[in-house]
């Protein structure tokens, strides 16, 4: 793996393992100034954050005068701010059209409360077409990531997708509980954790309203890679 491979790959997981960053649009009520706001995310197919918002939101309107943008990502729960990873994804927000079901139904497995979002305000989804990621993982670990690096298209398609979520969800609870051991992560309020997307370098499983990534220890690229690695997964000792 090349050097700028890996500094792309590091930026990509802070996206991956946060699901809501701070969306700066250009004000049109105070011209000239930066208008930040919070917004959750989930990526599509081609690797690019979606986000669902209303039409009446501010930063909508913001975005249909200028549609150029930042999405601010930070690493959470951290002390001190400066030492952990955080990026600066820049690109033009671009409305998705109307009739992709699938960016639809994979934001909904993400953020299933977002359903109803429609049944009251007139809510779209937008993507946003990066242009180029400032990414900082540390003290002294900063980078300026490509486009055509930091991209990675999702190997499965829709129907794959759902097909592994939809199983691991229906058979395989208790394989989901033990990952969420592995990595220590904590099921508050007895929620049950469930999946809700995978790529080729991990998977989010979502526990109440709160999304977690784990990654796998190497990439996959078919249902059948994605099967051994989950198993293998499976039969992991629980740290002590």
């Amino acid at each position: 793996m090349t050097k700028k491979t890996e500094i792309a790959k590091s930026a990509r997981k802070l996206l991956l393992t946060q699901y809501q960053g701070v969306l700066s649009t250009h004000s049109i009520d105070v011209p000239g100034y930066p208008f930040g706001s919070v917004v959750p995310y989930c990526l599509d197919r081609q690797g690019r954050p979606v986000m669902l918002i209303s039409r009446i939101a501010q930063h909508t309107k913001n975005i249909l005068a200028n549609p150029k943008v930042s999405l601010i990502v930070t690493e959470g729960d951290a002390d001190d701010a400066q030492t952990v990873g955080r990026m600066t994804c820049l690109g033009d927000v671009i409305k998705a059209v109307e009739d992709d079901m699938d960016t639809a139904s994979r934001y909904y497995r993400y953020f299933p409360h977002s359903v109803n979002y429609h049944k009251t305000h007139d809510f779209d989804f937008y993507y946003i077409d990066l242009v180029r990621v400032r990414y900082i993982g540390g003290f002294g670990k900063i980078h300026w990531v490509e486009k055509e690096d930091f991209l990675l298209f999702n190997p499965f398609n829709a129907t794959e997708e759902t097909r592994i979520v939809e199983h691991m969800n229906n058979d395989h609870s208790e394989a989901l509980h033990h990952y969420c051991k592995l990595r220590r992560i904590e099921l508050k309020n007895g929620y049950a954790p469930v999946m809700a997307g995978i790529d080729s370098e991990g998977f989010h499983l979502r526990i109440g309203s709160r999304v977690h990534w784990i990654g796998f220890d190497a990439p996959v690229h078919s249902p059948t890679e994605v099967r051994k690695a989950l198993i293998a997964m499976a039969k992991d000792p629980v740290p002590a």
